[in-house]
């Protein structure tokens, strides 16, 4: 049996959002200087939202057990 939408957790209730409100629009364009106080908040561009999405086992970086088996390049005159 399923839970009811409103008994999820209020975390999983936050998600990617694909529309930004008027006043996160304006934050983002001002962050990005495409926008300043006092010009008309109407016909504003487009603001790009990205998922980031998280790195997994592939994107992982190496740990040093790894990193110490990593043979070792001598420097030096190669002959």
């Amino acid at each position: 049996m399923s839970l009811h939408r409103s008994l999820v957790a209020k975390t999983a209730l936050k998600r990617h959002r694909n529309v930004l409100t008027r006043a996160e629009r304006i934050q983002r364009l001002e962050d990005e200087g495409k926008w300043e106080r006092g010009e008309s908040v109407f016909g504003l561009p487009k603001v790009r939202l990205r998922k980031v999405k998280a790195g997994g086992k592939h994107h992982a970086k190496p740990t040093k057990a790894k990193e110490e088996e990593a043979p070792q390049v001598a420097e030096g005159p190669s002959e």
